[in-house]
């Protein structure tokens, strides 16, 4: 009676065990929605400054935990902006819409990762690519595409066995060359864009 007692335990402690390494898996999604909002400088030409608005999107990442503390994630979204230069030697101009998908890389550390607050900090590299571009005032304009650097703030709030809550903050440094009309005006452009998020997570 005792050793099948015994095997019974260790079935149930087995179960347990393994319901807790699915749970707590390597692999982790999250869905937010973003605020980019840009910290733009730039350099006009024929003087006066390009402006690019914020903007709302969804966002998904995806994670991967080396260990515990460790991971690498993913961050994939896409988001249209407005852009004008404004205080030119022509006036202000709109320089119509553009899509810019920027996917990002980032090493991350998390802190207290078995707790139910787990914060995070984040350092990466990200390739931000311009599409979809519709003139305004201009007959055309092409932005070039380039790599800049991102880091990352963070925390996960655990709701439930399978849910939890996050909120992060990224900061990107980016670059890009701007000519418009085939040349005849250029800009250099940093957007540097904050992005602010909050979202549902699960890890599995």
């Amino acid at each position: 009676m005792r050793t099948l007692k015994g095997l019974v335990c260790a079935a149930a402690l087995a179960c347990t065990s393994m319901a807790a390494g699915a749970q707590d898996g390597p692999w982790q999604v999250r869905v937010r929605a973003i605020n980019v909002a840009p910290e733009e400088s730039s350099t006009v030409s024929i003087g006066g400054e390009a402006r690019v608005d914020n903007t709302v999107m969804p966002e998904l990442d995806i994670t991967y935990f080396w260990t515990d503390h460790f991971s690498t994630e993913l961050i994939l979204a896409t988001s249209k902006h407005n852009v004008s230069a404004q205080g030119t030697a022509l006036g202000d101009l709109s320089l119509g819409d553009v899509w810019v998908l920027p996917p990002t890389l980032t090493m991350q550390y998390h802190f207290n990762p078995g707790g139910s607050m787990r914060p995070y900090v984040g350092a990466g590299v990200n390739y931000t690519i311009f599409y979809g571009d519709e003139p305004g005032d201009v007959n055309s304009i092409k932005y070039e595409d380039g790599f800049g650097f991102a880091l990352q703030a963070g925390a996960d709030f655990q709701i439930n066995d399978d849910w939890f809550f996050n909120v992060d903050a990224k900061r990107i440094w980016l670059n890009t060359d701007v000519e418009i009309n085939g040349g005849g005006v250029t800009a250099d452009v940093d957007l540097n864009p904050w992005v602010f998020g909050i979202g549902f997570g699960k890890r599995f």
